[in-house]
């Protein structure tokens, strides 16, 4: 397989069936230097977005231009949640007992940034919330059995493999779009920007959903967050991940609750998901009812793990997905450490966002094309699979960024600093026109 950005994007691209659009890379590289090719998965997967959103563009009678993308912009936007500032105050990203701790054989990794999985840590190890007490309870055990119980206990955790124990795994597509149902053509309007008017809904969180769903409405779809007011968010993370979006929430254990969903599913172009396997369905809302409910619906599932492997109800985020496929440790031993090693970049969340984002836009182009529904569905996992297999390179001293593509915004929380989005499409350049929402200040409505 061929490692520039260029030939991934077409390869991308063909994946979900798109033709291929030309797209120009330029820019500077290194901002994230790594032993995997972090660079081109940033470029491609920004790249193969940005041409699925002027292939769509086009259609709708927009300029037949080419996309462009500079590799450094694409580089910072996988940075953003580390760029970003709330009054001048960068965002604390782990919780206290978030982190990697070594064991009995080896090391695992414990999120805890949600207080359901904290408590489910303190649990499964019989443990004080403090990190001594973690580390004291993970240091007598193995690994796999400290992985297990936080995992059975409703946690978040994974143990530390190699890349050739993962590899062992069975493993799938790195995406699917497939056509479901028989629903007519839906013929796209003339637009001023390419996702004018296409109707999004964001049931995602933290981080690669709502990196999804960011990029639609920086091309200017109509993107409704739906929470749940018992499902916390991490405050500031929410605010990176949410410019141009509007926000509700909806207790979907409720009447009420389902109803406003299926009103809104009624009317949606685009559902992005974010929930386990079998969780929407067990609320009313799998595959076959949200059909019913709207046929010509594009649907995109984002997972932690492969989809059809045995994995794929596990609870997963990028931290653990590193961990469980070999990438800490192969980092590690890049580096020279005998502590696990982390990507200079939640890159397997960024780059799978954007993946979801281009299978969202190829399903709105294959109905306008041939009408029905669409599903597809992207995992991290399956990002790591495709990282994995572009080879090394050398760790490299980080390149310097773009000098201009960093704004700032007034908004009720203050003045926000943030990454502009990536890419381009001739003259047109994608921008949030509104700050982040209050998490449930907008009604369960469409404009």
């Amino acid at each position: 397989m061929k490692d520039t950005p260029e030939d991934q994007t077409a390869w991308l691209c063909g994946l979900a069936a798109l033709p291929p659009v030309p797209v120009a890379f330029g820019g500077s590289t290194g901002l994230l230097p790594s032993v995997y090719e972090v660079d081109t998965v940033a470029a491609a997967s920004v790249g193969a977005a940005t041409a699925a959103a002027a292939l769509l563009w086009e259609l709708r009678g927009g300029p037949p231009a080419a996309a462009t993308v500079d590799s450094g912009h694409a580089q910072l936007a996988f940075l953003s949640e580390r760029v970003f500032k709330i009054a001048g105050r960068p965002l604390r990203l782990w919780a206290e007992l978030s982190g990697d701790y070594r064991t009995r054989d080896g090391w695992v990794r414990l999120h805890c940034n949600f207080p359901a999985h904290r408590d489910a840590v303190l649990r499964a190890l019989d443990c004080l919330p403090e990190p001594e007490s973690v580390s004291a309870a993970c240091a007598g055990r193995a690994a796999l059995d400290v992985e297990e119980a936080v995992l059975g206990a409703g946690g978040a955790a994974a143990a530390l493999r190699d890349g050739t124990e993962w590899a062992a795994f069975p493993h799938g597509p790195l995406l699917t779009l497939e056509r479901r149902g028989d629903a007519p053509v839906v013929r796209p309007t003339a637009a001023e920007s390419p996702l004018e008017g296409v109707r999004v809904l964001d049931l995602t969180r933290v981080i690669a959903g709502p990196v999804a769903t960011r990029m639609l409405a920086a091309y200017g779809a109509d993107v409704l967050h739906v929470g749940s007011p018992e499902v916390p968010e991490m405050p500031g993370l929410f605010l990176d991940m949410s410019f141009g979006k509007r926000a509700c929430r909806l207790d979907l254990k409720t009447a009420g609750g389902r109803a406003d969903l299926r009103e809104l599913v009624a009317g949606a172009d685009v559902l992005v998901q974010g929930y386990r396997p079998g969780a929407l369905a067990a609320l009313g809302f799998g595959p076959e009812a949200l059909a019913e409910l709207n046929p010509s619906l594009v649907t995109v599932d984002v997972q932690a793990y492969e989809p059809g492997t045995p994995w794929a109800g596990r609870r997963g985020f990028d931290s653990l997905v590193q961990f469980a496929t070999g990438i800490a440790a192969e980092s590690a031993r890049a580096a020279g450490s005998d502590t696990p090693s982390a990507l200079p970049a939640q890159a397997l969340d960024h780059a799978t966002g954007y993946l979801a984002a281009l299978t969202a836009i190829g399903g709105l182009v294959h109905r306008a094309a041939t009408g029905g529904g669409w599903h597809g569905a992207v995992s991290l996992a399956g990002t790591a699979r495709w990282l994995d297999g572009l080879g090394r390179t050398d760790l490299t001293a980080a390149g310097t960024p773009p000098d201009d593509v960093l704004a700032a915004m007034d908004s009720p929380h203050g003045v926000l600093t943030f990454v502009l989005p990536p890419g381009a499409i001739g003259d047109f350049r994608p921008q949030w026109a509104t700050p982040p929402p209050v998490p449930a200040e907008d009604p369960p409505k469409w404009l």
